[in-house]
This record gives C-alpha cells, structure tokens and sequence, in this order.
C-alpha cells in the first residue's frame, strides 16, 4: 500500500492512452454484436435513426457502464488503466472506492463532457490530476507501484 507522500497521480496523457484502450476494446466487443442486430447501416448517420431500439440501448450504454464499473470494482482498473499502471482509488483514504463512488464517477464523465470537455480537460490543470467525475465521486487516479512502469518513463515528460 502507498503512503499520502509516494503516491504519484496518474496525469492526462496517460489517462488519455487509458481511454484510448479502453474504447478500442469496447468497440471491438460492442461493433459485432450491433452489426448482428442492425446491419452496417446502423453506422451510416444518413439511414440510422439516433437509437435503433432496446439492443441499441442496451449495447451501447447499458453494457459499456456495467464493464467498467465491473472493472473498477474488481481491479480498481479497466483494461486501459491496467495498461498504464494506473488504478482508482478513493481520494482521502487511497483504498478501493465503494459501489456508490464507481456509480457516480461514471456518470460524472456525462457532466465532465458537457462543457465542451472541460472536465476532462481539469486533469491537466489539477494538482491532484482529477477530472470532474474523480471530484464529484471523491476519487484519484495513482500508479500502482510509483516510477516502476515503462509506460510512465515514455511520458514522463507528457503529463
């Protein structure tokens, strides 16, 4: 376990890269099942209503939401953040966050992409390295074992 004084923050590029993984793994688990469903015209914006119907929904917000937070409950991490070393933690104590927090930090990233990304964006600008949805949820995202991954000297000088 970490003290408060070695625990290093998990800064935007790599929380980027984190996501980058993460959708790409999503959309390879999700893009079969809707071409299943729907045919590939449900990806032609022209001949696709906004939502196809209950698979559409389901697939496509109700399976995404229960993963990840599956993910955090079981690993602190998604696939993404496991990547990078990366794990979510509850702010004040540094130990797994509950049930309620994983909830609402994932809800958190709808409110965090309103405003134009803006917070998203807060990552790069806080001390802690929180997005919105870590502020709302009272989470932060650390390094599993500090300065001990390849991915962290890559972007040492990037986040």
């Amino acid at each position: 376990m970490q003290t408060a004084t070695q625990v290093r923050y998990v800064g935007f590029w790599q929380r980027t890269l984190a996501s980058l993984i993460d959708t790409l793994w999503m959309m390879l688990l999700i893009t079969p099942l809707l071409v299943y469903f729907y045919g590939w015209e449900y990806f032609d914006p022209y001949q696709s209503p906004p939502v196809d119907g209950l698979a559409d929904i389901v697939l496509t917000w109700v399976l995404p939401a229960i993963a990840v937070i599956i993910f955090w409950r079981a690993k602190q991490a998604t696939p993404g953040k496991m990547a990078v070393h990366a794990r979510v933690v509850d702010a004040r104590t540094l130990q797994p966050p509950g049930t309620g927090q994983l909830v609402i930090r994932y809800l958190g990233y709808f409110i965090a992409t309103i405003p134009f990304g803006l917070g998203l964006l807060w990552v790069a600008f806080d001390a802690r390295k929180q997005g919105w949805h870590d502020k709302l949820a009272g989470t932060v995202v650390i390094y599993n074992k500090p300065g001990n991954s390849t991915l962290d000297t890559l972007a040492e000088g990037h986040s």
